[in-house]
């Protein structure tokens, strides 16, 4: 690459002159290519050490004048061919100009000149992204690439200095971490470590501090574990390792490749030694955290955030904390995080002023809202910059409208009213088309019906005033939020405290509880900036049949059945739009069992609209990935509450995880927040827990419900035992201060003995559970999940191989070991086109609901690659066209895509077939679908053009067969009964093997394509001229062998009795043996001569006695007529037989009559020992596998300056 000219002082230090001329030096840097004794050695090695692997490149050109010992670096390159492109450029454009000047300083001048505007209009062509790269970043990126092998497509985020632990040596490098791969790089006198991991491998990775490893990073994958050390940030290092690993475990879940954030903001100076992808990682990593922290939604981005004070009016004091600023949210957090929290949307924002100064408050800001409140921040270190970027997000902000490209507006801007108007007693389908004009109806309309109040206060019996003391405390709690509301406000802008804290855990008010859930879980502000979003989504659904709705229909009645609010249409109705709606919403997530549970009681105290958003926050936000089709959450979370179970009772967990039951309980309860476990009175205290702290209630309940039946589940002596205890204790867990009506516990009627065991009061549950580990911290189940979530992904993938070799190993002649290899090689191709790009997107090619064994497919392209490396048949430059045939008989469907289990049966053909399975194989790869016309010479057309018969002889010889069929039929005919029909019925039923005789006949071109496949695939054989002996006898005897078919076909009105043409096969003259010692020109020319006389019609005027030869081998022919082949069809390669220049008959034609069968065929090679010897062996499908693992490796060993390519470039 061009560099910005700079000075050089030592010009031969460390460096070798390998060209010269007056202006110019070529240079190779020391320990660099072979050679350089022990000096090159230790340049080596202190170039890898030192911070210089990144920063020297082993070329560079030098600009030098005359005398001066002055030089001036003007390019520098990764390999040899690189700088010799620009060695030659300035040969080419500059040497002759330079020669005219007359002053040195005036040839400097026109040079750095020169240079820097190449160096200028390069840069106007680059991508914005990598102009943001320092220059010291590039060059380390395009080490990486040419160490590693790896493409353009790489990106790296970045690279450190450590040490890798090779046994109990430590190998100082360099620590290469792009998006996909993890790499390392060392060369210490002499010795090289190069290390490739690709991140969706990695299956553990912890950071630990031991006395032969301190500091150092394990990084462990299926079959090993690597250790790295002495890292100068190992916190920051680790945390970008997470970060890529959590990235990677996303695609393999999702299917996703990583997509760079393209409006990420440009910083105010060139970071040096930071990637803008770092800086893009370390801004998604900041608002993430930031998102969790407010329960804000996914496309909320932090703009900033500064130190601050608060102003608190409750508690008369100034709160020191952080404020965040974010593009539709102004938030507040204490340093203490219980003291208090402060969210206010910018939508609720009226005015945002500077307030005065003073020694008492310096630098205050004035926020005030809709609402009347007014919130006062003080001591910000730049208060204009901050009013600046609020107002200018408030200009942005839309006021109660969607945002025009939001990702949730699936419709488009609605102007209707919220919905939540119409009653309950409407939510009976209706016609939505019965008002309005066209255009309006397919949006929301008021005659759409959505509960206007929650399912609870219709259903709920009794009257609260007959209940005594209960109601009176109902009505305590409602007069306690009253006058917390007056003290902190009501709504979005309230603010949080330890006290609103207590009061949740002292239990909602019923008549609250839905506006709360609201408020505290986040979906408030997301249903009041979609307005009119969930009935647009009702709209949608309505009338749709799919697989999720299959399921939600099957599972409505199980959903609280022992509620009154379920047990009619009115309840099931509304349950089933907000379902369908969802499912409309998020089709990836779609229906998952227990979502049904936890949207019934959502819908108790909501209406249908905030029943919707509340599992909107849940489903994606609260409860990330637990509704999906392979529960990964909730199986995380449940490896989490091992890992808590092991550190808080570590000899209860020991003995449970011998009877293994927390992996058995633990789902039910983290999957319905123990809704189906726990009284629906008692459960509902805890989802009050859970929407205001998250999933850290959940783990502290049930590890305080383990705690509480220690010493009794530790006398278990078996599972059932122990599950019987929990769920005992669980369904004892009772609220006695509710108002409602007590609702039946259908698992408590059922496992109740004789004696009902003591009755829990889930408050002092909850109590306990704070009080013995309230000490839990988001932050720290975070990195839990981390953990866990790898080991559960890579488990979810085992699993998955393991289903996928079991389906199909009835089917396949490989052993389970070569099937598991061959699926991590098939998958491997799979995402590595995820990454590095490919025809189809990742959406096209990976369906998690499909089964497992058709979730992964490859397009066109890595089959080749594949077949190239795994397949028995290889043609040298033929390879890729028989692999695109084999592409096309194996993808059934048509879409572009094959799965395991085709790519698996193109490959079982080809390595465990007999010789008939094999030829087979081979016939079916010269007919139709795999032979494209694309590819077939277009002679049959010419000859239908000139020719007068204007039957279609393809379709003759395609249909021969089915038409003496059905004249047999027709000879036949009977009167068939209904048990005939059934017979038949049956047989079609039952799966029917293809025989041979099912296979359709060959025609001429055909046959000549099978030509060209089999002689390019004996090319690397060693029995090849054995082989081409063989093969030539063969084709010589099948032409005849369709001329004579052709004959008896003619002389019988075009019908080929079975067997016309097999009989006079046995008659027909044996071609001579050729001299085995006469090479292989002899072998041809039978095949050649046989080919001349049966695809012209009439015979061609006779050619020099001359062979054609060439100068290579006979293993690069491609032997076909030249009478069948159009201009552009023939190869350089090939070699015509039977034309002599002017004297070829322009009329010639392919036979259309000619063909042949594969019964013939195959009685043709078995004639031929070398041919039966040749199909017969068996292929070694592990030494194939081993060397596709190991291609990667070579092509990073193979250096760009090998001595070849450098005698090249010296002639």
């Amino acid at each position: 690459m061009w560099i910005t000219p700079e000075e050089v002082l030592l010009a031969n230090a460390l460096w070798v002159s390998e060209r010269a001329n007056p202006f110019f030096i070529l240079q190779r840097r020391k320990g660099h290519g072979k050679g350089g004794g022990i000096t090159g050695l230790l340049v080596g090695t202190m170039d890898v050490v030192l911070d210089s692997s990144a920063r020297v490149a082993p070329y560079r050109i030098l600009h030098q004048t005359g005398d001066s010992q002055v030089f001036w670096s003007i390019a520098c390159g990764s390999s040899r061919k690189e700088i010799t492109q620009h060695w030659e450029w300035l040969e080419a454009n500059l040497l002759q100009t330079l020669s005219i000047f007359d002053n040195d300083e005036d040839i400097t001048t026109f040079v750095k000149g020169k240079i820097s505007g190449i160096i200028a209009e390069e840069n106007k062509s680059k991508a914005a992204l990598e102009d943001e790269d320092s220059g010291k970043f590039r060059e380390a990126e395009q080490k990486m690439r040419k160490l590693f092998g790896m493409p353009d497509e790489e990106k790296l985020v970045n690279y450190y200095s450590c040490s890798y632990w090779k046994g109990r040596v430590p190998r100082q490098g360099w620590l290469y971490l792009s998006i996909n791969h993890i790499c390392f790089y060392s060369f210490l006198l002499g010795k090289e470590v190069t290390l490739v991991v690709q991140w969706t491998d990695v299956t553990r990775l912890e950071k630990n501090a031991t006395l032969v490893f301190p500091e150092s990073v394990r990084v462990s994958t299926r079959h090993t574990e690597h250790y790295f050390s002495m890292f100068l940030n190992v916190n920051d290092t680790f945390k970008l390792m997470e970060q890529l690993a959590t990235i990677a475990m996303r695609q393999l879940l999702d299917n996703e490749g990583f997509a760079a954030d393209r409006s990420l903001p440009k910083p105010c100076k060139t970071l040096k030694n930071v990637s803008a992808l770092k800086r893009d990682l370390d801004a998604r990593a900041k608002n993430e955290r930031y998102r969790a922290l407010f329960r804000l939604t996914q496309d909320e981005r932090l703009d900033g955030h500064t130190d601050c004070t608060l102003w608190t009016p409750f508690a008369k004091m100034h709160i020191v904390g952080q404020l965040f600023v974010s593009n539709n949210y102004i938030c507040f957090c204490s340093r203490d995080e219980d003291l208090c929290q402060l969210i206010i949307p910018l939508r609720e924002v009226s005015i945002v002023e500077k307030a005065d100064s003073s020694s008492v408050l310096p630098c205050p800001v004035s926020i005030s809202t809709k609402n009347k409140m007014t919130f006062l921040f003080a001591n910000l270190k730049d208060r204009d910059f901050l009013v600046q970027r609020i107002s200018d997000f408030l200009q942005r902000t839309p006021d109660r409208l969607w945002s025009d490209g939001h990702p949730l507006a699936l419709i488009g801007h609605s102007g209707s009213s919220s919905p939540g108007t119409s009653p309950l007693s409407s939510s009976l389908p209706t016609s939505t088309g019965s008002a309005g004009d066209p255009a309006q109806r397919r949006h929301y309309n008021s005659s759409l019906p959505t509960a206007s109040q929650g399912l609870l206060r219709i259903y709920q019996k009794g009257d609260p005033e007959d209940l005594g003391p209960k109601a009176t405390r109902e009505k305590m709690k409602e007069e306690s939020w009253s006058i917390h509301f007056f003290e902190f406000g009501r709504g979005v802008c309230m603010y949080r405290t330890s006290k609103t804290r207590e009061l949740v855990l002292n239990g909602i008010p019923e008549s609250l509880r839905g506006e709360l859930w609201l408020l505290f879980s986040g979906a408030k502000n997301e249903m009041d900036t979609h307005p009119g979003y969930y009935a647009e989504l009702v709209e949608q659904a309505m009338g749709r049949c799919t697989l999720a709705t299959e399921e939600i229909e099957r599972d409505l009645h199980r959903s609280m059945p022992e509620h009154h609010a379920f047990q009619n249409e009115m309840g099931i109705a509304a349950l089933r739009r907000v379902l369908t709606a969802y499912a409309c919403r998020n089709p990836g997530i779609g229906y998952c069992q227990a979502m049904n549970i936890v949207t019934s009681v959502l819908l108790l105290y909501c209406t249908e609209e905030e029943a919707f958003w509340l599992l909107v926050a849940l489903c994606e936000r609260m409860l990330p990935d637990y509704y999906n089709t392979r529960v990964v959450g909730a199986l995380v979370d449940q490896g989490v509450f091992e890992e808590l179970t092991r550190e808080c009772l570590p000899l209860l967990y020991e003995h449970m995880q011998e009877l293994g039951v927390i992996s058995t309980i633990s789902l039910s309860w983290f999957l319905t927040l123990f809704l189906s476990v726990m009284p629906f009175d008692s459960a509902v205290l805890l989802v009050d827990c859970f929407f205001y702290e998250g999933i850290k209630v959940i783990f502290q309940v049930a590890l305080a419900v383990l705690h509480a039946n220690m010493d009794t589940l530790l006398g278990c002596t078996d599972e059932g035992e122990a599950m019987t205890i929990l769920g005992r204790y669980l369904d004892n867990v009772v609220n006695k201060q509710t108002v409602s009506p007590p609702i039946p516990h259908l698992h408590a009627l059922l496992t109740s003995g004789n004696e009902p065991p003591p009755e829990i009061d889930v408050f002092e549950l909850i109590k306990s559970s704070y009080d013995k580990f309230g000490s839990l911290r988001a932050d720290d189940i975070e990195q839990m999940r981390f953990k866990q979530r790898l080991k559960v992904i890579q488990s979810l993938e085992d699993t998955a191989k393991r289903s996928v070799v079991r389906a199909i190993m009835t089917d396949s002649a490989f052993s389970i070991e070569e099937l598991e290899e061959l699926y991590v090689l098939f998958k491997a191709k799979h995402i590595m086109s995820c990454y590095w790009g490919a025809s189809s997107t990742a959406a096209e090619r990976h369906d998690p609901s499909l089964p497992y064994l058709e979730q992964y497919r490859i397009d066109l392209g890595q089959f080749c690659q594949l077949f190239g490396a795994l397949g028995t048949w290889l043609c040298g430059t033929h390879t890729a066209t028989l692999a695109a045939r084999l592409f096309r008989l194996l993808d059934g469907n048509r879409d572009g895509l094959v799965n395991f289990k085709e790519f698996v049966t193109g490959l079982s053909g080809m390595y465990h077939g007999d010789m008939t399975e094999k030829l087979k194989l081979l016939y079916k790869l010269h007919l139709p679908p795999a032979l494209c016309p694309e590819e077939a010479e277009s002679a049959l057309e010419a000859t239908q053009f000139f020719t007068d018969d204007e039957s279609t002889q393809g379709e003759e010889v395609k249909e021969a067969g089915e038409a003496s069929g059905g004249r047999d039929a027709e000879e036949k005919k009977e009167v068939k009964d209904y048990k005939y029909y059934l017979r038949m019925w049956a047989k079609e039923k039952e799966p029917r093997k293809e025989t041979i005789k099912d296979l359709p006949r060959m025609n001429q071109e055909q046959f000549i394509e099978l030509c060209k496949t089999l002689y390019n695939m004996f090319s690397e054989d060693p029995l090849e001229q054995e082989l081409y002996h063989a093969i030539a006898t063969v084709a010589s005897l099948l032409l005849r062998i369709g001329e004579v078919g052709k004959r008896f076909g003619n002389g019988n009105g075009g019908r080929k009795p079975n067997g016309a043409a097999d009989a006079p096969a046995a008659e027909l003259p044996r071609p001579e043996k050729e001299d085995p010692n006469g090479g292989s020109g002899p072998g041809q020319s039978l095949v050649c001569q046989a080919l001349a006389e049966a695809q012209l019609e009439t015979p061609p005027q006779q050619t020099s006695d001359e062979e054609v030869k060439d100068d290579t081998s006979v293993s690069s022919y491609s032997v076909v007529s030249a009478g069948s082949l159009q201009c552009e069809d023939i190869a350089d390669d090939t070699v015509l037989i039977g034309c002599g220049g002017d004297q070829q008959r322009r009329g010639s034609t392919l036979d259309g009559d000619w063909s042949i069968t594969f019964e013939q065929v195959l009685a043709s090679m078995l004639t031929e020992p070398a041919l039966v010897d040749y199909f017969e062996k068996k292929g070694d499908i592990q030494a194939r596998m081993a060397a596709c693992k190991m291609q990667r490796a070579v092509e990073r060993q193979v250096s760009s300056s090998s001595d070849h390519e450098l005698a090249q470039l010296s002639t």
